[in-house]
């Protein structure tokens, strides 16, 4: 993201610098980096500091933040404040389209549906079961008996190379509570 960073009445140190790439960190990461450009001016007046912050992320949107504050670093808070509320209802929008574009636009199943008369029943589709990914093992060299007790042990399944073999083979235990053994073939 560009910065563009104007003092009025006040120098830019590099400390105040600090403080608003870190402020505005936090928006480009909640607007998952499609913060373009942002322009601040600070200004020091009687009461105290002023931040305006104009930030213009991807499709045209400009977002407009305005924070007062004794310190720069309150005046900026509350100008990040403004701003995340703005960001958030802007993320929602492109959330909202990523959505709505997968439900609205009809699929050409969906079409033909349309057009099918309403005395033909629609056919069954098949439901495709849930894959659930498992944690991680390791193959090692056991005997049959030895991946039988560690089956015992609390594992599900069991996936070992079988010391007579020197195959892979899988042990796992059926719904009947008999272990199952699974040996592969060349």
């Amino acid at each position: 993201m560009r910065l563009e960073l104007t003092g009025r009445q006040i120098d830019i140190t590099p400390g105040v610098r600090r403080i608003i790439e870190t402020k505005l960190g936090k928006l480009e990461r909640l607007l998952n980096d499609s913060a373009v450009s942002a322009q601040v001016v600070v200004t020091r007046d009687k009461t105290g500091h002023r931040v305006d912050v104009t930030l213009h992320a991807r499709g045209e949107r400009f977002l407009h933040g305005l924070g007062r504050g004794e310190g720069v670093l309150t005046a900026m808070t509350e100008a990040v404040e403004k701003l995340g509320q703005q960001a958030r209802k802007v993320k929602g929008k492109f959330e909202g389209r990523k959505r709505r574009a997968g439900k609205e636009a009809p699929t050409p199943i969906e079409e033909a549906e349309m057009i099918r008369p309403a005395a033909v029943p629609k056919p069954a589709r098949a439901k495709m079961p849930r894959i659930l990914k498992a944690r991680r093992q390791t193959i090692r060299t056991m005997s049959v008996s030895d991946a039988a007790a560690q089956l015992d042990g609390g594992e599900g399944v069991v996936i070992f190379l079988d010391a007579e073999t020197e195959r892979i083979a899988v042990l796992y235990r059926a719904a009947g509570g008999d272990l199952t053994l699974i040996e592969t073939t060349a």
